[in-house]
């Protein structure tokens, strides 16, 4: 069977009663990194982290169809290096001690989480997937920080919510190209033109599961 990307959007983690399950949970099928990095956070910091991640878990899970405990997380940090002992950056898993067969990313915004991984994809396949709220676009200085002078122009013409709604569409098609190729936000955003880069494309509601309003972007290598 072909690739296929695989999308699945997460709703808000905001029922106080699964707070005592995740945390159960987590402690079965998360790893130590894992684990260690969310006992520095605050609490409701901390529970939100360990729910998206054990949705993460099970996501991929699923898709390879294997019990989730043959998976260990594996992220890839330019700073910190790659593997088991890193618990950020770009996100990966291990499967019975080998990279598993998918490439995953992963984005939040507004409460909502989302998903995507491309099965069976090539080796050295990247993923980037890339969620936004338009109501974080609205800062004085926006433009400037991420916009090309094409962009700028592109965007000229609109105002109230028309202009947030095309500013988050555009930094979600940045952060997701960003996110494949691993450079990230060590690049400058608004030298990276996204309004007709190949390889980029917009995720409509219908295809993510994800409220209207929010935007959303994802980037396939090759």
């Amino acid at each position: 069977m072909a690739p296929e990307l695989v999308v699945h959007a997460v709703p808000p983690f905001a029922v106080p009663g699964e707070a005592e399950r995740v945390r159960r949970d987590a402690e079965t099928v998360l790893d130590g990194p894992e684990l260690a990095r969310a006992r520095a956070m605050e609490l409701e910091a901390r529970d939100r982290f360990l729910a998206g991640r054990l949705e993460q878990r099970l996501f991929v899970a699923g898709l390879l169809a294997v019990h989730p405990g043959r998976l260990a997380a594996s992220y890839s940090c330019p700073s910190c290096g790659s593997g088991p002992a890193v618990s950020h950056g770009r996100p990966g898993y291990l499967l019975d001690g080998v990279p598993a067969p998918a490439a995953f990313s992963a984005s939040r915004a507004a409460g909502w989480t989302l998903l995507a991984a491309m099965v069976g994809a090539a080796p050295g396949c990247r993923l980037g997937v890339d969620l936004e709220d338009p109501a974080r676009t609205g800062f004085a200085g926006f433009t400037a920080l991420a916009l090309t002078p094409n962009e700028q122009r592109a965007v000229g013409h609109l105002s109230g919510s028309a202009l947030l709604a095309e500013r988050a569409r555009l930094w979600a098609r940045k952060e997701a190209w960003l996110k494949m190729t691993g450079e990230g936000l060590r690049t400058t955003p608004s030298a990276v033109d996204v309004l007709a880069r190949a390889g980029i494309r917009d995720l409509v509601p219908a295809e993510t599961g994800l409220p209207p309003g929010l935007a959303a972007a994802v980037a396939l290598s090759g």
